[in-house]
């Protein structure tokens, strides 16, 4: 299985602008530019996209950790923080707030432990990723 993604770019790196899309069509033309990056600018931005991998990958990845365990999630919500710093990735963490029922606290973080270094995005990732687990 392969997965794509196209990107153009138009003009210098600050005063530039560009698109990205994706196969899926899900982005189509999403712009980005050096104020969606660095500033507040409209559009997205290529650290917002892996937050956005990282967090999805995790859920879902927790998701068949649980079911292989006998449990079912009825809600795993996931915030994916990455920090960049002075044009480097220095991290990546995950905010997890989860109802899982019948689960006990201890089998709850082995299996979200386990989901943080095995999720293939935080296989990908060459940076420290960190994790806050909640089970409501």
């Amino acid at each position: 299985m392969k997965r794509t993604a196209t990107a153009n770019w138009k003009g210098t790196g600050k005063e530039g602008k560009g698109v990205l899309s994706t196969a899926s069509t899900v982005l189509n033309k999403t712009q980005y530019s050096f104020n969606s990056r660095f500033a507040e600018g409209v559009g997205t931005n290529p650290e917002e996209l892996i937050a956005a991998a990282h967090s999805g990958c995790f859920a879902m990845k927790l998701s068949f950790i649980l079911n292989e365990a006998g449990f079912t999630a009825d809600d795993l919500t996931v915030t994916c923080a990455i920090n960049f710093v002075d044009g480097v990735i220095t991290g990546s963490h995950l905010d997890l707030k989860a109802t899982v029922p019948g689960i006990s606290k201890e089998k709850f973080d082995v299996s979200a432990a386990d989901a943080k270094e095995n999720c293939p995005i935080s296989k990908l990732l060459n940076t420290k990723i960190t994790l806050e687990a909640v089970l409501l």
